[in-house]
């Protein structure tokens, strides 16, 4: 029989998987490394989950495991994942169709933000998904102060980019 934690783990992860993929997404371009990144990203909020205190919503800390993740993997420049065998039927955890037509139209600004660097990324990610500066802040481990500055200087890149 399952823990209760364990249970708890399995139903926060499957209501909260969009963030997981939107992750993905921003730090893959092809449905196998995104589907890669997921199983790398589920596996290491499996072995953090145990820490996890409640400090802070789930949503938060999910964002913040994810986004440490890609981009540590992507830092070495690995193309491959050495990860643990998880079996998903086990935890009976329902992987959800990510739609990747609907995401052409996306391309464009994805095109843009992928010329920025690695924090740049999470910065404007976090902003995307409606966090607010405190929040960002916290996900990323800076000061609220230095997340604006970043955030004004990264919405400079991007117009810079987008029209030249």
């Amino acid at each position: 029989m399952k823990s209760s934690s364990e249970a708890e783990f399995v139903k926060q992860l499957q209501e909260n998987q969009n963030i997981i993929h939107k992750i993905c997404r921003l730090y893959t371009s092809d449905e196998d490394s995104h589907n890669d990144l997921f199983q790398e990203i589920t596996i290491q909020l499996w072995k953090a989950y145990p820490n996890f205190r409640g400090d802070s919503k789930f949503t938060t800390w999910a964002y913040r495991v994810g986004l440490n993740t890609a981009i540590t993997l992507y830092r070495k420049k690995k193309k491959t994942f050495d990860t643990i065998e998880f079996d998903s039927t086990y935890h009976k955890i329902k992987q959800e169709e990510y739609n990747f037509e609907e995401e052409e139209q996306l391309k464009l600004l994805y095109g843009a933000i992928n010329e920025l660097n690695d924090i740049e990324k999470a910065l404007i990610f976090l902003y995307l998904e409606d966090k607010d500066y405190n929040e960002i802040s916290e996900t990323l481990g800076i000061s609220e102060v230095n997340a604006r500055v970043k955030m004004n200087r990264v919405k400079g890149k991007l117009k810079k980019i987008l029209n030249p």
